[in-house]
């Protein structure tokens, strides 16, 4: 399952803040910048369907360092299999095991996340940042299909209707 990490703020001056945001495991370091309201990774460009990452053998811990980004998490394994979880500037530490499919959407200006992921010995960057269109896995988009249709029941009626 995902975990949201809390992070030491240890020292405190005149308008300087300073905190220990250590993840002991970490053996790579990834900074992620989104220019704007990027999509990541992109919607595939002939279907409009989501696309997703998933490590295969790499844990990831994000950190948003500047701006918002909100995270779609997807394991097939877990009770139940979507998570939709906000990570903003100076919030907890998001971790992303292994076998989890993800995207993220920035805020209207952009965000900067980074990433101490743990990665297992012999992880090959080009396998572990392959895309999954979900049109192409039956699983993850009747996962997906679930999740638009509760949310367009839920959040798109009008406020006398919503449950």
């Amino acid at each position: 399952m995902f975990e949201l990490l809390s992070f030491e703020r240890f020292r405190d001056t005149p308008s300087v803040r300073f905190f220990d945001i250590t993840i002991q495991t970490s053996n790579a370091r990834d900074l992620v910048i989104h220019n704007g309201p990027a999509i990541s990774p992109p919607d595939d460009p002939e279907s409009g369907a989501w696309q997703f990452y998933m490590h295969s053998h790499q844990e990831d811990n994000l950190l948003a360092a500047s701006g918002g980004r909100t995270f779609y998490l997807v394991n097939l394994g877990w009770e139940q299999p979507l998570h939709v979880v906000r990570l903003e500037s100076g919030g907890d530490i998001l971790r992303i095991p292994p076998g989890t499919f993800h995207r993220s959407i920035s805020d209207p200006d952009g965000s900067v996340v980074l990433n101490q992921a743990v990665r297992e010995p012999g992880a090959s960057l080009i396998e572990e940042f392959h895309i999954y269109n979900s049109a192409k896995i039956p699983a993850l988009l009747k996962t997906m299909q679930q999740y638009v249709s509760l949310h367009h029941l839920y959040v798109n009626k009008p406020p006398s209707q919503a449950a």
